[in-house]
């Protein structure tokens, strides 16, 4: 390469700087790495080190070149600044103010930016005050006016951690939370971006979570409410059963419903967090300081149906392939081979492995980018502040539900599903000592179909309802759980024992147990009750989807049209995506107009989906409120019901009913109509005035 030779600023040859590169990756991936470009086996090398520290592991594959680049650079020289500093050569000593500084007022002096040569310090605690600026030197920092007239700030002494710094300060506090949150934040922006399936990377069915050592949940991002009230039950399973055999670089799979999982399509990954990640490391046995945890949910798992939601599922080994403390990654290593004969050779093996694979590899980075961020917060804050303040989060938590608590009444109610089961729960409040049971006895036994829930489930809903009636902005977390005594009776649906189907127990009962719990406290009508679960596919493609529904309206607000509710939080697929990915056509996606209950407050309309398919495949739906509509409250009217049919192309139609499958062929259509939600208050002479201008809103 080679640049002009002409005017100032121009660049000749020997000003051209000149980088080779290449995108490298393994066999197999579509992620790539860029290392510079060398002889292979010291590209591999590098590339090997690179995904090492971005991903936490390496696979067992050949490397791949993907792309060469070339980048020339002309270097010019560097611009004089001098004649913009602002030192005009005036020489004033500086006065003393007043500064409240290290947790005192203390005499500091203040200097004139202009009086300050190149070259001159300026030692905090002082201030600084130019036209345009003031600059507060902290003590501990100091100021220096270079020659090109920057002010250059250095930390001349790390402030050391002491006992003081552990207790709990509201700002600290605040800025803590917000830290927690923001690592769980992080790690799902790096599960997103290099996911592969549509589920996980556009429709983002995942969550990722913070846990102390115990496995007790400590922050996380505000993802799926029904993935991260439950996830520490998996985290605590693998710290029961792995122990002290955890080692850096290890991470594990959890999704057996039986052993610290939900239902198998959500896979967990388990990622512990050492104090080094050297195993042989000199200064003794590594230290778990934290865990790190996503949960993704695999739109194809195996079982006896395409996308591993069966409609029609009796045992679970029919719902799919079992992770059972899985240990996905050895000291670094992806036991990627293992894991393939583990996913295809259950009884129901997965359809689809390689993508599998692909978002276990992607959970496997968001738990790495999870341990960098703990680490560097660590090497700010001090490790013994940090783990103070993550008790801090937790305390402080509590006690917002405890606050809850001392406002709450006595309540119960019997929630009937479509089945004929029902939840029955009643909450008890102990004022004296700010604690609440929430007692499910009464409720149906183990269910002979899918809609069975782990108590792992149960956990999670009781946590997102007491979490959703605390009015400050704190992370959802165990704390949230120490003032509530949770009873569920052995044996009942919300309770099952193995080989019991659940995989219907934490998309829909997870809603069921939410809404019962928001009439026994009497908090707002109900938002539809379901998620709505669609899957369908084949053997090349499978997919899974919730649709949207109405929200319930509450004492002085209406319910939101067409909305995620309560215990999921995930959003369907692009159109573009879905008809580039698969072999269908939305015809439509439209609100459904009067579909929410009436009340002085109406609840939210419903939705209606219509897909056309491309070729043969198998459709599962799991949902209710196709029987029993969703409630209203203080007089409102129930929602309306929802519907889920197939029309054929030869014009007969197929009844899906609250869960049922069928199979589709080219130019089907299958239909679903959402539930609205349940309205409040009854209606007072003005409400149908009010309704409308709500839908004139609405429309605009």
């Amino acid at each position: 390469a080679a640049g002009g030779t002409g005017a100032a600023g121009g660049t000749g040859e020997d000003r051209v700087q000149v980088t080779r590169r290449a995108q490298l990756r393994y066999d197999g991936t579509d992620t790539t790495l860029t290392v510079e470009l060398a002889e292979p086996d010291a590209m591999r090398h590098a590339f090997e080190e690179r995904h090492r520290a971005t991903y936490s592991f390496t696979l067992d594959r050949p490397v791949v070149v993907e792309a060469l680049s070339v980048e020339a650079t002309g270097i010019t020289a560097p611009p004089d600044l001098s004649a913009l500093a602002p030192y005009t050569g005036a020489s004033r000593a500086p006065r003393a103010v007043r500064l409240h500084t290290g947790g005192a007022w203390r005499d500091v002096p203040l200097h004139d930016r202009e009086a300050l040569p190149p070259g001159e310090t300026v030692p905090g605690p002082a201030i600084i005050t130019e036209a345009g600026a003031t600059t507060v030197v902290d003590d501990g920092w100091r100021a220096a006016a270079t020659d090109d007239g920057h002010l250059l700030m250095e930390r001349t002494a790390v402030t050391q951690s002491s006992e003081a710094d552990t207790q709990a300060d509201p700002v600290l506090l605040e800025v803590f939370n917000n830290l927690f949150m923001s690592i769980a934040e992080q790690m799902g922006a790096r599960l997103e971006s290099t996911a592969q399936s549509v589920n996980i990377k556009e429709r983002l069915d995942f969550s990722c979570a913070l846990f102390d050592p115990d496995g007790n949940l400590v922050a996380n991002a505000p993802h799926i409410p029904v993935h991260l009230g439950s996830m520490g039950t998996s985290v605590k399973e693998v710290v029961r059963r792995r122990g002290s055999a955890m080692r850096p670089g290890d991470s594990y799979a959890v999704n057996d419903p039986y052993h610290g999982g939900t239902h198998l399509p959500d896979v967990t990954v388990i990622t512990p967090v050492f104090d080094t990640d050297d195993a042989s490391d000199t200064h003794g046995e590594p230290r778990i300081l934290f865990h790190v945890a996503s949960r993704g949910h695999h739109a194809e798992i195996g079982g006896i149906a395409p996308g591993s939601m069966p409609a029609l599922s009796r045992t679970i080994e029919e719902e799919g392939v079992l992770f059972d403390n899985w240990l996905l990654a050895d000291d670094g290593r992806l036991r990627e081979e293992e894991t393939r004969r583990l996913l295809t050779e259950a009884p129901y093996p997965s359809r689809n492995p390689d993508t599998n694979l692909a978002d276990l590899r992607a959970q496997i980075a968001a738990n790495r980018k999870g341990v960098d961020e703990v680490r560097r917060m660590i090497a700010e804050f001090g490790l013994d502040v940090v783990q103070a303040y993550m008790r801090h989060v937790q305390d402080n938590a509590e006690e917002a539900v405890r606050r809850v608590i001392d406002a709450l009444d006595d309540g119960e109610y019997a929630y009937e599903t479509d089945s004929g089961a029902v939840i029955r729960v009643g909450v008890r409040v102990d004022r004296a000592e700010r604690r609440a049971t929430i007692d499910f006895t009464g409720t149906s036994a183990r269910l002979a179909t899918n809609f069975n829930a782990p108590l792992a489930v149960v956990d999670a809903a009781v946590l997102y309802v007491f979490r959703t009636l605390v009015a400050d902005d704190i992370p959802l977390n165990d704390g949230c759980l120490r003032p509530l005594d949770i009873v569920v009776p052995p044996g009942s649906m919300l309770a099952p024992e193995p080989p019991a189907a659940v995989v219907a127990g934490n998309v829909e009962t997870s809603q069921a147990i939410t809404g019962a719990l928001y009439a026994a406290l009497r908090v707002q009508a109900e938002g539809s009750g379901t998620m709505n679960n669609v899957t369908f596919g084949n053997e090349r493609h499978q997919y899974y989807e919730t649709v949207a529904s109405g929200s319930g309206a509450g004492d002085g607000f209406p319910g939101a049209d067409v909305v995620q509710t309560h215990m999921t939080n995930s959003r369907l697929t692009d159109p573009e995506i879905l008809e580039w990915r698969l072999p269908v056509r939305l015809e439509e996606f439209a609100v459904r107009r009067g579909s929410g209950g009436t009340g002085r407050w109406r609840g939210g309309d419903g939705a209606v989906r219509r897909i056309r398919f491309l070729e043969p495949m198998t459709v599962s739906t799991l949902s209710q409120h196709r029987r029993v509509p969703p409630y209203g409250m203080a007089g409102g009217a129930p929602g309306a019901l929802g519907a889920n049919r197939v029309e054929r192309a030869d014009g007969s139609v197929t009844d899906l009913g609250a869960s049922g499958s069928a199979d589709v062929g080219p130019g089907d259509v299958l239909v679903i109509e959402t539930p609205g939600g349940g309205g409040y208050g009854r209606p007072s002479p003005d409400t149908h005035q009010a309704g409308e201008e709500i839908d004139d809103l609405r429309a605009f």
